[in-house]
This record gives structure tokens, C-alpha cells and sequence, in this order.
């Protein structure tokens, strides 16, 4: 198997309309990798929600800081990287939203969707200080070589 990738790089302004931006482009590259159209949904909405969180908690509301939403697309995987200019967080400090305490909260669903939607699942602080969240969703059965995003 080659270790080919395909990168797509996007950086947006801290707007609430970079988070239906993000969703839609997601979506597209997404369906250009290879996946199916229930995949495509889960992926998207998972962006979605961590770029909710970049828009919200990371920048907060801040318009000169930027949210960048990073994609690779390998042999065997989907990546994406959100990173925000924030101040990072902890994500043992996130309430579990299914504990009873906690059902009627909004705090923590987000973070539970990315979670369940994605095969893999990781926070950690960006080299700029902020928060990067890395979500990983598994290619299913894809020729030898990595998908190119332009041929679909």
C-alpha cells in the first residue's frame, strides 16, 4: 500500500456562516473519498459540531481569530483537524451528557456526537495554544491508493 495522501486546507473567520461552510465542504470531500451517503451525514455533522465548539468556546465569538479545518485522505483513512486560536481545554473537564445529572444540559453533546460518529477521537493543545480536535473516520474496502479528491 503506498502512503499517498490528499490534503485539503481551509481557514475561517470566526462566524457563525463558517459553520454551515464547514459542514457543506466536509460533506463534498467526504462523498469524494468514497463514502456513503449515511457516513457523509455522520462526518459532516461532526465537523459541524467542533467547529460550533472552535466558533463558541475556542474563539469565542472573536472575528479576527480563525478556525482551521484541515482534511487528509489516505489509503485506509479520513482525517480532519479543527484548530481553533483559543486557550484550549480539557476534555476530562466536559460533563458526560448521559449521566443522569446531566440529560437536561447542553454541555458535552457535541463532544459525544464526534465521539460516536468517529472512529477516532482526540483533543490536544495546538502548537499555537489553542484547541485541535482530530477526528478520524475509516475507509471501507478502497483501492491500493488514496482517493483523488479532483477525479470525483
Amino acid at each position: 500500500m503506498s502512503n499517498a495522501a490528499n490534503r485539503i486546507e481551509v481557514t475561517m473567520e470566526t462566524l457563525f456562516d463558517s459553520v454551515a461552510l464547514a459542514e457543506g465542504i466536509t460533506e463534498r470531500v467526504a462523498r469524494a473519498a468514497g463514502f456513503n451517503e449515511d457516513d457523509c451525514l455522520k462526518i459532516a455533522m461532526s465537523v459541524r459540531e467542533g467547529v460550533i465548539n472552535a466558533f463558541r468556546y475556542g474563539n469565542e465569538e472573536q472575528r479576527h481569530k480563525k478556525i482551521q479545518l484541515n482534511f487528509e485522505v489516505t489509503d485506509d483513512k479520513f482525517v480532519v483537524h479543527i484548530v481553533d486560536q483559543g486557550r484550549g481545554f480539557d476534555l476530562r473537564q466536559v460533563a458526560d451528557p448521559l449521566a443522569e445529572e446531566n440529560l437536561l444540559k447542553t454541555s458535552g453533546r457535541g463532544i459525544f456526537l464526534m465521539r460516536t460518529f468517529m472512529d477516532e477521537f482526540e483533543v490536544r493543545r495546538s502548537a499555537q495554544g489553542g484547541a485541535e480536535l482530530i477526528m478520524t473516520k475509516k475507509l471501507g474496502c478502497q483501492p491500493h491508493s488514496a482517493p483523488h479528491l479532483q477525479d470525483k
